[in-house]
Order: C-alpha cells, then structure tokens, then sequence
C-alpha cells in the first residue's frame, strides 16, 4: 500500500517536488524564503531574479537604526571576552555528523540526549572522553574528542561564532551547529588574549549591533509575512526561523 503526503505550500507554491525530502529546518528555511519572494513580486519587484527582489524589498522595508555611541559603550562592558584578540581555547568535542540520508531530527535527540547525559556526568570520571571514543565522527575521538588548543581562525565560522566571546568553562548548554554537523562541546580552558580599548574596536560593536537589529526587523517582517500568509505541513515561529540565526 503506497502512502502519499501532502507537499507543504506558501499560500499554494508547493516548497518541493514529489521526490524530495527536506528535514524540518530546510523546509522552514524554503518557506521563509518563498514567503519573502511573493512579498517582493508583490511589491513589484523583477521576480525574474528572486534574490536580488528580496534583497531589494528587505532595503525598503526593514528599517535599521544606527546604535547610539552609549549603546555600544554598554553592549563593549557587557561582552568584553567578545573583541578581545588572540583568543585561545582548549577544547574537546563529540561530534554527530549530518550526512546524506541521515534522519536529522533522530541525529538531533541523540545527540541532546548525549549532551544532558555529559552534563550531569561525574567530573572526577572521564565520560567525556569515553563517549566521544565510542560516538563521535570526527577522527579526534580516538583522542577522547580533544582538540587541544584553538584560535578562531582554525575552526569553521559558524563553530567559532558559538564557542569564542564568551565566559563558561565546562560542557556548554546547548549543541554547537556547523557544516559538520551536531557539535556537544567540552571548554576545558581559555585564554583570553588581550583586551582592546573600546575606542579601537567601537565600529566592530556598532556592525555587531547593527546586525542584531536588522536580524530583528527580520523576525518582525517574517512573522507579518507568515500571520498573512495560507500556510500548509509547515509551522512558523519567526523568533525561530533559520533564515535569520
């Protein structure tokens, strides 16, 4: 007996074809972008280049203002660890790769099952390193997943935006994401290098600000677009949408 499901739809656009599968976050991320592109054809933008409409349409509606100097002032006092330069940590992890075929939401439980399980782990033991000998796909599991130490520079962007800048030591709360894949994450040190003025690094905090409102304006925009919007076999939180983490 053959199954069929409904292909999820954007105000009737199907997001995929027949034969394709997306997990939950790739047809969320697809969604929020046919989304954006009715609103740009909508607003009478060239719908033959989708990306450059959307680009467009997002300049006129999202409206960003420049952050205050008092503002950067607080947002530099607040993150310190996050300019500071020649960062350096001491990391293991266990990774769970994301590969072709694989079910990403089981992979996604298993590994937040691992990751509570380490968390609550005996500090005195070594279960960190015994779990990524047995589980993690990266070859520095026969090393108990440790890394050694590591600059910025030699990880992948995504991986470096979640584990530098920062103050905790230990397991960290949530999965690591990267092109990789899944990551549980053990800081075992840092060294923070050293701590500019925040006179050398005010524009660095103001681009940083400046992003952190755009994504905002971004959620607000998505969350119009989506209450407005015939929805179906796909669920929008704009506070969560892919498209803007």
């Amino acid at each position: 007996m053959n199954t069929t499901f409904a292909i999820p739809t954007v105000n009737g656009v199907p997001l995929h074809g027949d034969e394709e599968q997306l997990d939950e976050t790739a047809l969320r991320q697809r969604a929020c972008t046919e989304l954006l592109r009715q609103a740009a054809v909508a607003a009478g933008f060239d719908s033959a280049k989708a990306g450059d409409a959307i680009e467009q349409l997002l300049e006129r509606e999202l409206k960003i203002p420049e952050p205050s100097p008092e503002a950067c002032r607080r947002h530099f006092e607040a993150h310190p660890a996050r300019y500071g330069r020649g960062e350096r940590l001491q990391l293991r992890h266990l990774l769970f790769a994301v590969t072709p075929g694989v079910d990403v939401q089981a992979l996604r439980q298993r590994a937040e099952a691992k990751l509570y399980e380490l968390r609550c782990a005996d500090p005195d033991g070594d279960v960190f390193g015994e779990a990524a000998r047995q589980w993690s796909n990266c070859p520095s599991g026969e090393q108990g997943g440790d890394l050694g130490w590591v600059g910025k520079d030699e990880c992948a962007t995504e991986f470096a935006r979640e584990v530098f800048g920062q103050d905790t030591v230990g397991v960290l709360p949530r999965l690591v994401h990267s092109r990789f894949g899944l990551h549980i994450v053990e800081v075992r040190a840092r060294d923070v290098g050293t701590q500019p003025a925040f006179e050398e690094v005010h524009q660095a905090v103001a681009l940083v600000l400046r992003q952190q409102a755009w994504v905002n304006a971004l959620r607000q925009y998505l969350q119009v677009l989506a209450g407005a919007a015939e929805l179906q076999g796909v669920s929008l939180d704009a506070a969560e949408t892919p498209l803007v983490q």
